[in-house]
């Protein structure tokens, strides 16, 4: 190949990946678009002008939002001044793009912060109103007066509660290696059937992830019955995905010399894991599961809340029964327990660095 049929080969290249980022732009400019659009009709002319308690809904309307959307977005992207064409780089180098990003960029979150006041329907008034500060005052005076009756019950559940994290961390340890190593892309690009695992796991794993330990503990519970083996299992899954994400990550972004190097001495897939991708990612494995050992603890307590064992569980059980005082044992313990366990990972991760 000559040098201008090369130079011809990377020039189609270019114009290959910019006609990509201007579809993408278009794209993302219509939604920026259609989101402007829906914010500003339902949330704020809606709920705020008409006062209307429930936004209206049609298809069709709803549907012709999104013509218009595409139609403006595409157009504007065109313009090589939109909000997109800045974020891939592919605005135009003048004050007028400038400006258009600097305005649509402010309109975009100004809108979205008073969308966001309205929905949530933030009052300082009903905050700091005489009867919400009275009942507000007898909560805290009972929960800053434990009742010591039931000691010896919740150390028994808070002392699950532990377990229940500790046996998740520990069982999700193994099973966690395993899919990181078919998570990474650096590992499985060799062939289009090993990036077709890699696909899959992935999109497992990020399914799995995006359902709180919370949803999972309801399952299990409704699946096996109410207790600590469902709060377990709960944390389990949750843990084998999202520490499978952190540590294909943390393989992704590892050195290529020492695998290229074990690579160039005939060793085949599992001896260059073993001697040039493991020693670099132990550190940071061993970091993660702690650092996850001590986010489980505290989901530990949440899950206890739709049946998944624990000092959730009681807690559950004393806050229906508006018994504060209880409910303030429960709570002191619970925040002491998760301060010694927060106080011990955090010697470990600085013993291990």
């Amino acid at each position: 190949m000559t040098l201008s049929d090369a130079q011809g080969v990377m020039e189609k290249k270019r114009m290959k990946d910019r006609t990509k980022a201007k579809v993408k732009a278009a794209l993302l400019d219509s939604f920026f678009v259609f989101y402007s659009i829906l914010v500003v009709d339902r949330v704020i002319w809606d709920r705020f002008i008409l006062q209307l308690r429930e936004t209206h809904f049609s298809w069709a309307e709803t549907g012709l939002f999104a013509l218009i959307s595409l139609f403006v977005g595409v157009v504007w992207s065109l313009t090589g001044t939109s909000l997109s064409d800045r974020l891939f780089g592919l605005a135009k180098p003048t004050k007028t793009a400038k400006l258009t990003f600097e305005i649509f960029g402010w309109f975009l979150f100004n809108i979205t912060f008073i969308a966001g006041w309205i929905i949530t329907k933030i009052s300082i008034v009903d905050l700091f109103s005489d009867e919400g500060v009275a009942a507000a005052q007898r909560i805290f005076a009972a929960l800053f007066s434990p009742r010591m009756a039931i000691f010896d019950e919740a150390l028994f559940a808070i002392i699950e509660t532990i377990y229940i994290a500790l046996v998740a961390t520990l069982i999700s340890i193994p099973i966690t290696l395993v899919v990181s190593f078919l998570s990474a892309r650096n590992l499985m690009n060799d062939n289009k059937f090993t990036l077709l695992i890699y696909a899959f796991f992935r999109l497992i794993s990020n399914f799995v992830r995006s359902i709180e330990p919370l949803i999972w503990a309801i399952i299990f519970s409704v699946w096996i019955g109410i207790g600590p083996y469902a709060g377990m299992l709960a944390l389990l899954i949750h843990t084998i995905a999202s520490n499978a994400k952190l540590y294909s990550e943390a393989i992704e972004s590892i050195e290529e010399g020492p695998i290229e190097a074990i690579s160039a001495t005939g060793a085949n897939k599992l001896q260059v894991i073993w001697y040039a991708v493991i020693p670099q990612i132990i550190l940071p494995f061993l970091s993660f599961t702690i650092y996850r050992w001590d986010i489980n603890v505290r989901m530990a307590t949440i899950i206890g809340l739709v049946g998944g064992g624990g000092i959730g569980t009681m807690l559950i059980q004393y806050q229906g029964l508006a018994q504060w005082h209880e409910v303030g044992l429960i709570v002191i313990m619970i925040a002491l327990v998760v301060w010694i366990m927060d106080y011990i990972s955090t010697k470990i991760r600085q013993a291990i660095y």
